[in-house]
């Protein structure tokens, strides 16, 4: 938790308020994610931490579950809940798929870590 919140950087209001990982003004309505002064120039310096639907961090070569049933394009079935990937990958995707994986029966494709847990 940030101690000292920022003022918005678009309206420059002080009443900012912290959202889960997201600074929110309460005026304007803008959103931003504010970096943390103990955090910047650490030993993790540029890298990102992944966590998974529960909370759990996640690193490459991961076994996960998918907690929620999946529709794939172009599949009849889909992925059904409680199927287990193994090896994952952690990756920067596109729309929030941030891993990447293979998974038996459909091929290699990318998941968002909301919609899985750690095994």
């Amino acid at each position: 938790m940030i101690e000292n919140l920022p003022p918005c950087p678009k309206c420059s209001c002080e009443y900012t308020y912290e959202m889960n990982a997201l600074v929110v003004c309460p005026e304007c309505g803008h959103e931003w994610v504010a970096a943390e002064s103990g955090t910047e120039g650490g030993d993790a310096a540029g890298e990102r931490v992944v966590k998974d639907s529960v909370g759990n961090v996640l690193q490459d070569g991961d076994s996960v579950v998918v907690v929620k049933a999946l529709k794939v394009k172009g599949s009849p079935s889909g992925i059904k809940a409680g199927t287990k990937v193994r090896n994952i990958r952690l990756v920067d995707g596109t729309d929030g798929h941030d891993i990447d994986c293979r998974i038996d029966g459909f091929g290699a494709m990318q998941l968002k870590s909301s919609v899985i847990k750690k095994a």
